[in-house]
């Protein structure tokens, strides 16, 4: 194998080292970040986490073109957050993301946000119901259980 394919990284490396950054960043924004987290519609956020003042804000990774191309459902998550963003990986064609959500560059050491997610504030009795339920995920993950479900 010559050294230029060593350094192409699969979409599930790729996939977890933009996670990873991209939590890293959140984390450096006084965020708390979950991984995985099913959301009541069913859907899957790639990381959910909340601020000191009970923002949700949601991260959607972006893998690649294909990855972009293939899973167009991120519209249903922004009923289950404040703020909404796509992560990228440095190389993943920016251009072709729709321009009302966040964007974040990140690879496994951290990331920049690119572009500000716009904070559309949830319904009160939404955000007590989902800032709960994230608790008691986060909780019951500290605890070793495999959860993913906010319920």
């Amino acid at each position: 194998m010559d050294a230029s394919a060593a350094l192409i990284a699969t979409r599930p490396e790729t996939t977890q080292a933009v996670t990873r950054g991209a939590a890293r960043l959140l984390a450096a924004l006084d965020y708390a970040p979950l991984a995985e987290v099913t959301l009541p519609n069913g859907r899957r956020a790639d990381l959910m986490a909340i601020s000191r003042k009970g923002r949700l804000f949601i991260v959607e990774v972006k893998s690649s073109l294909e990855d972009f191309r293939t899973d167009l459902k991120w519209g249903e998550y922004l009923p289950y957050c404040d703020a909404f963003a796509f992560a990228v990986a440095p190389e993943f064609p920016r251009h072709i993301l729709p321009e009302e959500p966040g964007l974040i560059v990140a690879d496994g050491f951290g990331g920049a946000v690119l572009r500000e997610a716009p904070l559309v504030p949830l319904a009160g009795a939404r955000r007590r119901a989902l800032t709960l339920a994230f608790a008691r995920l986060a909780a019951l993950r500290a605890s070793g259980s495999p959860a993913t479900l906010l319920e």
